[in-house]
């Protein structure tokens, strides 16, 4: 239940992050300019909690198509729904940075089709002239590479013992550490696009978390920790938060600091989360609710900031002036994260089961 309240707790504060990517130039001056990091948080909880559920039933002969099938009952229903609201609000959110007015229906439809499937546009051939993989939902990115996680799990990453597991752990740590350090961006910040880095970069941030959070679910023995989710949350906003390091002089700076979170801090972050029992109604019902919400706010919330991005570009607003907005598209991200999960994804995850699982048996 703790971990489900700290998704949610990072999914809020990935919000935030996007919004403030309306008033930076890069990476170098944005504000809460960590956000991105709350991926590779997503990543090892992913691990840790499929390796918690599934592991035991590998034993039971369940299936590789099985566990697929599970998997994107789970996952994809709130792919096509992003995807659907990123095309209805497409032509809403022309900018000076990308011509809606030039994308032409039949475009749209087809980009549409592609982000619902998860099939990337490559850089050039997408709609909103980014570079990203999928230009109608922005965040549907991390999906592709959480599937490709599944996938490695179910064929070779479980069958694993545990030491090799901590091999593949240490090397791949060592791998995003040198990118991040070494690499041409002084951050991790990547995944998003189909170019070189992006691949590059992604993957090693997929291979390590994914493995990192399967490795914790099979060593992880839980203490009592009194308090541990509010002082999990608090961390977490804090870390995603922090200012960018080293400026463009000292690009391993920063990359330094993104190594610590993503190979050290958060490994240990799940592990406190994991270990504490929420004792009093207030801290259970937040953490459901968080937990409930996280999945689909992730994935309803980026064609608002898009909108968003394209509302202050176009009055030229400054943050003060553009506050009231900005909370009521946190505020409304929230309550439509809420509404697809009780409406959509939950109807349609159900009828699924039914139809694909449980006929089965």
């Amino acid at each position: 239940r703790q971990l489900d309240g700290l998704r949610g707790v990072a999914a809020i504060t990935v919000v935030w992050f996007h919004l403030f990517e309306a008033y930076a130039t890069s990476h170098l001056d944005q504000r809460i300019n960590h956000g991105y990091l709350a991926v590779d948080f997503f990543f090892i909880l992913s691990g840790f909690v499929i390796g918690y559920a599934y592991d035991d039933r590998w034993k039971k002969k369940m299936s590789v198509k099985d566990f697929l099938k599970r998997r994107l009952i789970r996952l994809h229903p709130m792919v096509v729904m992003g995807a659907v609201i990123g095309a209805v609000m497409f032509y809403f959110q022309g900018c000076s940075v990308w011509d809606v007015s030039a994308v032409s229906l039949s475009m749209l439809l087809t980009a549409t089709l592609l982000n619902a499937l998860l099939i990337p546009a490559t850089p050039g051939s997408e709609i909103r002239g980014l570079g990203e993989m999928y230009p109608l939902n922005g965040p549907s990115w991390s999906l592709f590479f959480e599937y490709i996680g599944n996938v490695l799990y179910a064929l070779f990453i479980r069958k694993l013992p545990t030491r090799a597991l901590s091999v593949l752990v240490l090397l791949a740590g060592c791998g995003l550490a040198a990118f991040a350090v070494w690499g041409p961006l002084g951050d991790i910040c990547v995944g998003f696009a189909m170019d070189g880095d992006n691949m590059l970069g992604g993957s090693l941030r997929l291979l390590f978390a994914f493995s990192a959070g399967l490795l914790l679910s099979r060593v992880f023995k839980p203490v009592r920790i009194r308090g541990a989710f509010w002082i999990c949350a608090l961390a977490i906003v804090t870390l995603l938060s922090v200012p960018r390091i080293g400026g463009s002089e000292h690009l391993w700076m920063n990359g330094l600091y993104d190594t610590l979170c993503a190979v050290v801090l958060f490994p240990l972050l799940v592990c406190l989360g994991a270990s504490g029992k929420t004792t009093d109604r207030v801290t259970t019902r937040v953490c459901k609710f968080l937990g409930d919400i996280s999945y689909p706010l992730y994935m309803v919330h980026y064609p608002f900031i898009y909108l968003y991005y394209a509302w202050v570009k176009n009055e030229n607003l400054t943050f003060t002036e553009s506050l009231p907005g900005a909370l009521a598209l946190v505020a409304g991200s929230v309550i439509l994260a809420y509404l697809c999960l009780k409406l959509y994804d939950e109807p349609v995850r159900r009828f699924l089961t039914d139809r694909f699982l449980r006929r089965e048996k």
